[in-house]
């Protein structure tokens, strides 16, 4: 089968299979491993020579391992080295020892193999299996903890410093493979790891001085002679290059990789390089993925249905008691760590990285890796599973044991302000009136935000702004105005809705996330409404025509047209704007006529611009 007709194949199953995983919740890498599957020995059998394939995609790890490197600025790390370095670094060691010792006894109390392992290579394959299991999974991960809005949470940013830590550990596992030569499958010389180590200093040491004299000069002589398309060039032409080197060299082309990204990661053509290969590394990444799916015998979870199906779960259950454990060292409640447990049980996309990268370099038995991919492959899809379990049994658990945080108890102070909502818009209000020595009382009910705000010595209330108690102990009654600046759509329409329904003459000023937020607060009762982001986007719009240009009254005249226009037509969507049909036709008219005006400006003028022209050419 010839290399087009395989890609043809690959990508068409590819566009079809992968998006259609994704609407049923599988995670992208699921997709293309269950793509690989379908099409490899265990499926149709259509893809052709898996082995030609799998050599092709490891260029996808040696991209994906570049723009790792990349995007590790050592100012970056610094900022963040002790979640890192601290809590990552002692998740990769205290779980690889603890896996890697626990296979290495299990060998050991076997006369003679252990799914083929000899006795000799009993503690370099164990190394392998233990340190490639420890990694979890950084695209699954991170994608479920936004998808469930996690990642901004304890156990969210404990998680992604640890995958952080985690692809960076690749690297070594990876350097050290060839190592292991000399008691793998095929014993070699002893003396082979001082010329392994030496050859990599010696690359490294050239890649810094290529980096410096050469690399960066071409990318500045590339972007100075306008042809921008070259940069794709250069850097391809750079890793591959590197990756060829490596390869005469015998030293990993993925080390390589990294090595090369590093020393970019502080050039000023950083971004446009990442951004460059970015498209090459996804479609070679999912390739990569595929292959390990061609390589995947499923026959074995029918035939070794305890090794494979209980190897997962122990894989799972085991990483989430060490990360549980460590995690409650690093001084984290039960809750937390048992989420991050729960985030990071499963087996990770680099562990395929490892164990394939084992298996080209003859140190790990190919009958050895099928079932260690199918154990990764099954604990990350069982993930899902884990997140239900926390939601459904442990969440309300947690829930239970922690006391809920009381409202604060409000001084009757009775200022003539009361702000509901202390994020970004809330507090520059309250800063504006303070300047003038306004007093007022701020109300906001994320109990975070509030012990954030109170550290720079301001006073803000925790406590749910439509509460009437907390409204009239805050002096709603004696309040002339109110300021909504809740940032939840619904809370702020229901305290609307109380507000105007129970002190009508209270003036409130709201604040609206879109359209949409305007007119049900406008429903609601309230007559003075900001859109939040209107007036800075005229602000941006009004100085993009002076840079193009304009005068400013042209510039002042085309802003003030346009925002009469719009109010105008906030007005009239008011009555239809629950009308999806009604709402376009209503906007596509206003479009038209808004064109037309700007039409007739244009044409006003130029003619006054003429009549200009011809008078100095009179005179």
């Amino acid at each position: 089968m010839s290399l087009l007709v395989q890609i043809t194949i690959f990508l068409g199953a590819a566009i079809l299979l992968v998006p259609l995983g994704r609407r049923f919740g599988l995670a992208t890498v699921l997709g293309y491993l269950l793509t690989g599957v379908v099409l490899g020995p265990s499926g149709f059998d259509v893809a052709g020579n898996t082995e030609a394939v799998m050599h092709f995609a490891e260029y996808g790890v040696v991209m994906l391992l570049f723009i790792i490197g990349l995007e590790l600025q050592p100012s970056r790390l610094w900022a963040l080295r002790r979640p890192i370095f601290v809590m990552g670094g002692l998740q990769v060691v205290v779980t690889g020892v603890i896996l890697m010792f626990t296979i290495w006894q299990l060998a050991s109390l076997t006369s003679s193999t252990l799914f083929g392992m000899t006795l000799q290579s009993q503690l370099s394959t164990s190394f392998i299996i233990g340190f490639g299991f420890a990694l979890s999974s950084t695209a699954f991960v991170l994608q479920l903890l936004s998808e469930k809005h996690q990642l901004a949470s304890a156990h969210g940013r404990d998680a992604f410093a640890i995958l952080l830590f985690q692809d960076i550990a690749v690297i070594p596992i990876l350097a050290i493979l060839p190592l292991f030569h000399s008691t793998g499958l095929h014993p070699s010389d002893q003396g082979v790891d001082f010329v392994y180590f030496a050859k990599v200093i010696g690359v490294f040491i050239g890649l810094v001085l290529a980096s410096r004299s050469i690399v960066r000069p071409l990318f500045r002589l590339i972007v100075s002679s306008g042809a921008n398309e070259l940069l794709t060039a250069v850097a391809l032409f750079f890793i591959f290059g590197v990756a060829l080197l490596m390869d005469q060299l015998h030293i990993s082309m993925a080390l390589g990789a990294f090595l090369t990204g590093v020393l970019l990661a502080d050039s000023e053509y950083r971004h446009e390089i990442e951004a460059s290969i970015q498209p090459f590394k996804g479609l070679l990444l999912g390739l990569f993925f595929m292959s390990v799916g061609m390589s995947t015998n499923l026959h074995l979870i029918i035939a070794e249905p305890l090794l494979v199906i209980g190897g997962a779960i122990g894989l799972m259950v085991a990483k989430f008691f060490i990360l549980f454990f460590l995690a409650r060292m690093m001084g984290n409640r039960i809750p937390t760590s048992a989420r991050l447990g729960i985030a990071l049980a499963q087996g990770g996309e680099f562990a395929f990285v490892v164990f394939n990268t084992a298996v080209t370099q003859k140190i790990l038995a190919i009958d050895l890796a099928q079932p260690l991919i199918l154990i990764v492959t099954l604990s990350m899809a069982m993930t899902p599973l884990a997140f239900f379990i926390l939601e459904k049994y442990l969440e309300p658990v947690f829930s239970r044991q922690q006391p809920e945080r009381e409202f604060d108890e409000i001084p009757n102070h009775e200022h003539r302000v009361i702000i509901a909502g202390f994020g970004r818009i809330g507090q520059i209000v309250g800063r504006i009136l303070r300047m003038h020595h306004i007093e007022f009382t701020a109300i906001e009910k994320d109990a975070r935000q509030v012990d954030f705000v109170r550290k720079f010595g301001n006073a803000v209330y925790y406590g749910n702004p439509h509460n009437p108690e907390l409204l009239r102990s805050a002096g709603i009654a004696h309040a002339k105005l109110f300021v909504l600046a809740l940032d939840d759509l619904e809370q702020s329409v229901i305290t609307a809705e109380y507000l105007c329904r129970t002190y009508p003459n209270l003036k409130i000023i709201a604040r609206a996330r879109d359209r949409q937020h305007y007119y049900r607060l406008r429903e609601a009762g309230v007559q003075h409404i900001w859109r939040e982001t209107y007036f800075s986007s005229l602000g941006m719009a009004h100085a993009s025509l002076l840079a193009l240009g304009f005068d400013e009254s042209s510039a002042k005249e085309s802003i003030d047209v346009f925002r009469e226009y719009d109010e105008a037509l906030l007005e009239r969507q008011q009555a239809v704007y629950d009308d999806d049909v009604k709402l376009v036709e209503s906007a596509r008219a206003a479009m038209i006529e808004l064109e037309g005006l700007f039409d007739s400006d244009h044409h006003a003028i130029r003619d006054i611009e003429k009549i200009k022209s011809d008078e100095e050419t009179a005179l």
